[in-house]
């Protein structure tokens, strides 16, 4: 009797397929406002890809995580933050970027890691990138009406305070620095990985992050 041989196709496992990354992206040029949105794999080329004509520097990571069900994690972030969304069209929500990242953080999975020039095409994009940022990160307490000898609280634990000296500094742990400086202070001890901190996005006062108190402010006043 003639032996036959049958062919077997493997079909990955439904957990293979719907694996991907869940990233948060911001841009400079576009203050107050978050991209939440998936790819399957090559989160740099999405963020090349993203810089288009029409948008002056490459977009930057907050955070990124690979993922199961990416579909169904962007869906549900989609919709939890639904009441920030710019337009229903587009994958825009002007929100605190770190609300968002407090979220993913809670998921499974496996964080991915970006550089900060990761959606930069050539060395112009990474010199207009640099510029906008420090044109963005540019901030005084007068902005939003704080006083030297406020207290400022850490945006994920108010039992961390710091002291406001004056227009510019804060009095940290006995030590007068910048937000940023503590920041990145505070980050490094919970193990964070590097990278540069805009100091208003985490502090606080009267329950908001500096970052919002500005744009209130700026908003108010067109």
């Amino acid at each position: 009797m003639e032996r036959q041989t049958v062919a077997l196709t493997m079909v990955p496992p439904e957990d293979h397929i719907n694996n991907g990354i869940i990233y948060v992206l911001i841009n400079p040029v576009m203050p107050g406002l978050v991209k939440i949105g998936i790819t399957a794999s090559d989160l740099p080329s999405r963020m090349k890809a993203l810089h288009t004509t029409g948008v002056p520097v490459p977009f930057e990571c907050v955070c990124a995580k690979q993922v199961r069900d990416c579909a169904k994690v962007e869906s549900a972030l989609h919709m939890a933050f639904g009441d920030h969304r710019v337009n229903e069209k587009r994958e825009f929500f002007r929100i605190d970027p770190e609300r968002v990242k407090a979220v993913i953080n809670l998921l499974s999975g496996e964080e991915i890691f970006i550089d900060e020039d990761a959606g930069a095409q050539d060395e112009r994009d990474i010199i207009a990138l640099k510029s906008e940022n420090r044109r963005a990160s540019v901030f005084n307490f007068r902005m939003v009406d704080i006083v030297p000898g406020t207290t400022l609280e850490w945006l994920y634990d108010s039992a961390i305070t710091c002291v406001v000296v004056d227009d510019r500094r804060i009095e940290f742990e006995g030590k007068v620095t910048s937000l940023s400086a503590a920041a990145c202070e505070i980050s490094s001890r919970t193990g964070a990985v590097g990278g540069a901190y805009q100091g208003p996005r985490y502090w606080k006062y009267q329950g908001k992050t500096l970052l919002e108190l500005r744009e209130e402010m700026e908003q108010g006043g067109e």
